[in-house]
């Protein structure tokens, strides 16, 4: 098992300084992760929207020298400039934003990067007015066929996230926005926690099959029905012998990248233990 963990679950030291992407690196190495996701957030940091090719040479350098793997690389940027916004200034922004962060996960010398396509609505972003389906639809399509050139040119994957974003809701919508595109280079960033109130990871992971080019491990417990359901791992509901047989089926063999968004305290150590766990209850 590749051993990745996010680096949104870093958070703050345990003396209230937020980790930087550099002592992250350092940190999941010394835990025992194989892999660190880096996120571009913001206007500012080595991996952001102001990164030169310098600074994320700097990380990458540094990455090589522990040797912890930077396979993947997220964002959050499209939750507050939307792919699919009504206003047309706002989508181009968004199709800049992802650009750049397809360039900074080249730099990086990353593969994959996750990708949200847009949204109806989020119960996380109140003040984004619901937008129609159909509209969502048409101009997900547009935003994502504007940056495909870039990540074609870059040879980097924009692999598209089952998210809270009301869009894309079943493992079969999925597949038919992916192959939407006829290119290799856009795929799946399959989660397992986001699609279990409303579906069944397993299932998800059958029908996606080879699209699947990157996981985020997450659980949740149904019964709470809301953001407060998402739980550490192992905690919550989440069938994982099912979803790693049916991973081995479909011959997915990539990272596992645990997530805690908004990060908890102890995520980190938690993420490593339940790797573990798995890695060796389902020999992966």
């Amino acid at each position: 098992m590749i051993k990745g963990i996010n680096f949104w679950a870093f958070g703050a030291q345990p003396d209230g300084t937020p980790w930087d992407q550099l002592g992250a690196l350092r940190r999941a190495k010394e835990l025992g992760y194989d892999a660190i996701e880096l996120t571009v957030d913001g206007p500012e940091g080595l991996a952001s929207l102001s990164s030169t090719q310098a600074d994320a040479e700097r990380l990458r350098n540094e990455a090589d020298k522990l040797g912890i793997a930077l396979n993947t690389v997220a964002s959050g940027l499209a939750w507050g400039t939307s792919p699919t916004h009504p206003d047309a200034a706002i989508r181009a922004q968004a199709v800049e934003n992802t650009k750049k962060t397809l360039q900074v996960a080249a730099w990086l010398g990353a593969k994959t990067i996750l990708y949200l396509p847009g949204m109806v609505s989020a119960v996380f972003v109140p003040d984004f007015a619901p937008q129609r389906y159909d509209h969502v639809d048409a101009w997900a399509k547009e935003s994502l066929a504007a940056v495909l050139p870039t990540a074609e040119k870059l040879g980097v994957t924009i692999a598209v996230e089952n998210v809270w974003n009301r869009y894309l809701l079943s493992p079969v919508e999925m597949a038919a926005f992916i192959d939407f595109f006829e290119s290799e280079y856009v795929a799946a960033y399959f989660d397992t926690g986001n699609c279990m109130l409303y579906g069944h990871p397993d299932h998800w992971i059958e029908i996606l099959g080879k699209r699947i080019a990157a996981v985020h491990l997450k659980d949740f417990r149904v019964n709470v029905g809301n953001l407060d359901g998402f739980v550490d791992l192992l905690a919550g509901d989440c069938d994982f012998h099912a979803c790693f047989e049916a991973f081995k089926a479909v011959g997915y063999t990539g990272q596992y990248t645990v997530e805690y968004v908004p990060p908890v305290p102890g995520a980190v150590e938690k993420g490593i233990a339940a790797l573990r766990v798995l890695e060796e209850r389902e020999g992966v």
